[in-house]
C-alpha cells in the first residue's frame, strides 16, 4: 500500500497537551506523505470514553490502534510505508 492509501485517526479531547503534541506530528507526517487524517473528540462518545479515556492520545491507522500517549514519528512513518 502507498502511504496515501492509509487513513490516520487521532483520538483525543480538549485541553490535552499530549494530544496537541500528537496532532503536530500527525499533521507534519500526513502532510508530507499525502495521508488523509481525522481527529475525533472522545468526549463526544461514551463508547470512546470507556475504551480510550485513560490512553489518549490514541493513534489509529486504518481503524487499528497504532500508538497511545505519545506518537513516535519514525514508527508512524514506518507503519504508513507498509
Amino acid at each position: 500500500m502507498a502511504p496515501r492509501d492509509h487513513t490516520i485517526t487521532l483520538l483525543g479531547k480538549p485541553g490535552c497537551h499530549l494530544c496537541e503534541d500528537a496532532r503536530a506530528i500527525i499533521e507534519r507526517v500526513a502532510g508530507e506523505l499525502g495521508v488523509p487524517w481525522v481527529e475525533r473528540d472522545i468526549t463526544e462518545s461514551d463508547e470512546d470514553m470507556r475504551a480510550y479515556g485513560e490512553m489518549i492520545p490514541v493513534t489509529l491507522i486504518d481503524g487499528v490502534q497504532h500508538d497511545f500517549w505519545r506518537v513516535d514519528e519514525n514508527r508512524l512513518r514506518t507503519a504508513l510505508a507498509t
